[in-house]
Protein backbone atom coordinates (compact mmCIF):
# COMPACT_ATOMS: atom_id res chain seq x y z
CA UNK A 1 0.00 0.00 0.00
CA UNK A 2 1.28 3.42 -0.95
CA UNK A 3 0.19 4.95 2.37
CA UNK A 4 1.60 2.15 4.56
CA UNK A 5 3.56 3.72 7.41
CA UNK A 6 6.12 2.06 9.66
CA UNK A 7 7.45 3.41 12.95
CA UNK A 8 9.99 2.68 15.68
CA UNK A 9 9.42 3.87 19.25
CA UNK A 10 12.27 4.79 21.59
CA UNK A 11 11.08 5.10 25.20
CA UNK A 12 12.39 3.73 28.49
CA UNK A 13 8.94 2.87 29.87
CA UNK A 14 7.44 -0.44 28.65
CA UNK A 15 3.91 0.76 29.38
CA UNK A 16 4.42 3.78 27.09
CA UNK A 17 5.83 1.60 24.32
CA UNK A 18 2.85 -0.75 24.65
CA UNK A 19 0.38 2.13 24.62
CA UNK A 20 1.93 3.75 21.57
CA UNK A 21 2.00 0.41 19.77
CA UNK A 22 -1.73 -0.04 20.40
CA UNK A 23 -2.60 3.50 19.28
CA UNK A 24 -0.61 3.17 16.07
CA UNK A 25 -1.96 -0.29 15.23
CA UNK A 26 -5.55 0.95 15.33
CA UNK A 27 -4.67 3.51 12.65
CA UNK A 28 -2.82 1.15 10.29
CA UNK A 29 0.63 2.30 11.35
CA UNK A 30 2.96 -0.67 11.75
CA UNK A 31 5.30 -0.58 14.73
CA UNK A 32 8.32 -2.51 13.47
CA UNK A 33 10.56 -2.05 16.52
CA UNK A 34 10.67 -0.49 19.98
CA UNK A 35 13.10 -0.23 22.84
CA UNK A 36 14.63 1.91 25.54
CA UNK A 37 17.86 2.67 23.70
CA UNK A 38 18.14 4.92 20.60
CA UNK A 39 20.17 2.15 18.97
CA UNK A 40 16.90 0.39 18.15
CA UNK A 41 16.33 3.06 15.49
CA UNK A 42 19.59 2.17 13.74
CA UNK A 43 19.49 -1.63 13.84
CA UNK A 44 17.20 -4.32 12.51
CA UNK A 45 13.72 -3.30 11.28
CA UNK A 46 13.97 0.02 13.13
CA UNK A 47 16.73 1.17 10.79
CA UNK A 48 14.31 1.47 7.89
CA UNK A 49 11.20 2.66 9.75
CA UNK A 50 9.50 5.66 8.18
CA UNK A 51 9.17 7.53 11.48
CA UNK A 52 11.04 7.53 14.80
CA UNK A 53 8.97 8.36 17.88
CA UNK A 54 11.58 9.53 20.40
CA UNK A 55 11.25 10.16 24.12
CA UNK A 56 13.61 12.85 25.38
CA UNK A 57 14.47 11.24 28.72
CA UNK A 58 15.80 7.72 28.43
CA UNK A 59 16.68 6.79 31.98
CA UNK A 60 18.79 9.89 32.55
CA UNK A 61 18.48 13.52 33.58
CA UNK A 62 19.83 15.09 30.41
CA UNK A 63 17.49 15.13 27.38
CA UNK A 64 18.42 12.90 24.47
CA UNK A 65 19.09 15.80 22.12
CA UNK A 66 22.27 14.18 20.79
CA UNK A 67 20.22 11.20 19.61
CA UNK A 68 17.73 13.56 18.00
CA UNK A 69 20.50 15.45 16.23
CA UNK A 70 22.08 12.26 14.89
CA UNK A 71 18.74 10.90 13.67
CA UNK A 72 18.00 14.12 11.80
CA UNK A 73 21.50 14.24 10.33
CA UNK A 74 20.90 10.70 9.07
CA UNK A 75 17.78 11.90 7.28
CA UNK A 76 15.31 10.27 9.68
CA UNK A 77 11.85 11.71 10.32
CA UNK A 78 11.47 12.24 14.05
CA UNK A 79 8.48 12.94 16.29
CA UNK A 80 9.52 13.84 19.83
CA UNK A 81 7.13 12.46 22.48
CA UNK A 82 7.95 13.69 25.97
CA UNK A 83 6.66 14.54 29.43
CA UNK A 84 8.35 17.95 29.20
CA UNK A 85 6.19 20.83 28.08
CA UNK A 86 8.46 23.87 28.52
CA UNK A 87 8.74 26.09 25.48
CA UNK A 88 12.55 26.17 25.51
CA UNK A 89 13.01 22.44 24.98
CA UNK A 90 10.16 22.34 22.44
CA UNK A 91 11.78 25.02 20.29
CA UNK A 92 15.22 23.43 20.72
CA UNK A 93 13.90 20.14 19.35
CA UNK A 94 12.37 21.91 16.36
CA UNK A 95 15.64 23.68 15.65
CA UNK A 96 17.48 20.36 15.83
CA UNK A 97 15.15 19.00 13.17
CA UNK A 98 12.20 17.24 14.83
CA UNK A 99 9.11 17.38 12.63
CA UNK A 100 6.82 17.60 15.63
CA UNK A 101 6.86 17.76 19.42
CA UNK A 102 4.11 16.25 21.55
CA UNK A 103 3.69 15.94 25.28
CA UNK A 104 2.51 12.61 26.65
CA UNK A 105 -0.66 14.33 27.84
CA UNK A 106 -1.82 14.99 24.27
CA UNK A 107 -3.17 11.55 23.53
CA UNK A 108 -3.60 9.12 20.68
CA UNK A 109 -5.19 11.34 18.04
CA UNK A 110 -2.37 13.86 18.06
CA UNK A 111 0.38 11.23 18.16
CA UNK A 112 -1.09 9.29 15.25
CA UNK A 113 -1.58 12.53 13.32
CA UNK A 114 2.02 13.55 13.95
CA UNK A 115 3.38 10.16 12.87
CA UNK A 116 1.35 10.10 9.66
CA UNK A 117 2.37 13.67 8.82
CA UNK A 118 6.03 12.90 9.55
CA UNK A 119 5.92 9.91 7.21
CA UNK A 120 5.16 12.41 4.43
CA UNK A 121 7.93 14.74 5.60
CA UNK A 122 5.40 17.20 7.01
CA UNK A 123 5.19 18.97 10.34
CA UNK A 124 2.23 18.55 12.69
CA UNK A 125 1.20 21.14 15.26
CA UNK A 126 -0.47 19.78 18.40
CA UNK A 127 -1.55 22.16 21.21
CA UNK A 128 1.76 22.13 23.09
CA UNK A 129 3.74 22.92 19.97
CA UNK A 130 1.30 25.63 18.91
CA UNK A 131 1.65 27.20 22.33
CA UNK A 132 5.44 27.12 22.18
CA UNK A 133 5.52 28.70 18.73
CA UNK A 134 2.97 31.34 19.72
CA UNK A 135 4.99 32.10 22.83
CA UNK A 136 8.23 32.53 20.90
CA UNK A 137 9.66 35.94 21.69
CA UNK A 138 9.82 36.85 18.00
CA UNK A 139 6.56 38.71 17.55
CA UNK A 140 6.96 39.88 13.97
CA UNK A 141 9.37 37.35 12.53
CA UNK A 142 9.89 33.66 13.24
CA UNK A 143 12.94 32.44 15.11
CA UNK A 144 14.65 30.43 12.39
CA UNK A 145 17.63 28.32 13.30
CA UNK A 146 20.90 28.98 11.43
CA UNK A 147 20.41 25.74 9.47
CA UNK A 148 16.85 26.67 8.51
CA UNK A 149 18.05 30.05 7.27
CA UNK A 150 20.85 28.39 5.29
CA UNK A 151 18.42 25.95 3.64
CA UNK A 152 15.98 28.75 2.88
CA UNK A 153 18.57 30.98 1.20
CA UNK A 154 20.05 28.07 -0.77
CA UNK A 155 16.55 27.15 -1.99
CA UNK A 156 15.89 30.69 -3.15
CA UNK A 157 19.13 30.62 -5.11
CA UNK A 158 18.60 27.14 -6.58
CA UNK A 159 16.39 25.63 -9.24
CA UNK A 160 15.46 22.63 -7.13
CA UNK A 161 15.43 21.20 -3.62
CA UNK A 162 17.59 18.36 -4.92
CA UNK A 163 20.34 20.86 -5.69
CA UNK A 164 20.04 22.29 -2.17
CA UNK A 165 20.48 18.79 -0.76
CA UNK A 166 23.63 18.29 -2.84
CA UNK A 167 25.06 21.69 -1.93
CA UNK A 168 24.54 21.22 1.81
CA UNK A 169 25.29 17.48 1.83
CA UNK A 170 21.94 16.57 3.37
CA UNK A 171 19.03 14.46 2.17
CA UNK A 172 16.09 15.76 0.16
CA UNK A 173 13.84 14.71 3.03
CA UNK A 174 15.82 16.92 5.40
CA UNK A 175 15.49 19.88 3.03
CA UNK A 176 11.73 19.38 2.88
CA UNK A 177 11.55 19.06 6.66
CA UNK A 178 13.38 22.35 7.19
CA UNK A 179 11.15 24.18 4.71
CA UNK A 180 7.99 22.73 6.26
CA UNK A 181 9.06 23.84 9.74
CA UNK A 182 9.77 27.34 8.42
CA UNK A 183 6.24 27.52 7.02
CA UNK A 184 4.82 26.30 10.35
CA UNK A 185 6.76 29.00 12.20
CA UNK A 186 5.48 31.71 9.87
CA UNK A 187 1.91 30.42 10.14
CA UNK A 188 2.14 30.42 13.94
CA UNK A 189 2.68 34.19 13.96
CA UNK A 190 -0.05 34.85 11.43
CA UNK A 191 2.18 35.31 8.38
CA UNK A 192 1.38 32.33 6.20
CA UNK A 193 3.83 31.49 3.42
CA UNK A 194 2.43 28.49 1.54
CA UNK A 195 4.41 29.00 -1.67
CA UNK A 196 8.04 29.65 -2.60
CA UNK A 197 7.15 33.14 -3.78
CA UNK A 198 5.49 33.89 -0.45
CA UNK A 199 8.56 32.67 1.45
CA UNK A 200 10.79 34.87 -0.71
CA UNK A 201 8.62 37.87 0.15
CA UNK A 202 8.72 37.06 3.87
CA UNK A 203 12.49 36.57 3.82
CA UNK A 204 13.02 39.93 2.12
CA UNK A 205 10.67 41.64 4.59
CA UNK A 206 12.58 40.11 7.51
CA UNK A 207 16.01 40.98 6.16
CA UNK A 208 17.08 37.37 5.75
CA UNK A 209 18.02 38.07 2.14
CA UNK A 210 18.29 41.06 -0.16
CA UNK A 211 17.21 41.41 -3.78
CA UNK A 212 20.84 41.08 -4.79
CA UNK A 213 20.89 37.59 -3.28
CA UNK A 214 18.24 36.27 -5.67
Amino acid sequence: MADHVTAVVVDDHPVVRAGVAHWLSTEDVELVASGEDPGVAWTGPGATADVVVLDLHLGGVAPATSALRKLVEDGRKVVVYSMRADDEIVLQCLELGALSYLTKAEGADHLVGAVKAAAKGQSYTPPALAGALAGDRSETRPALSPRETEVLVEWFQSESKEFVAQRLNITLSTVNSHLERIRVKYAAIGRQAPTKAALVARAIQDGLIGLDDL
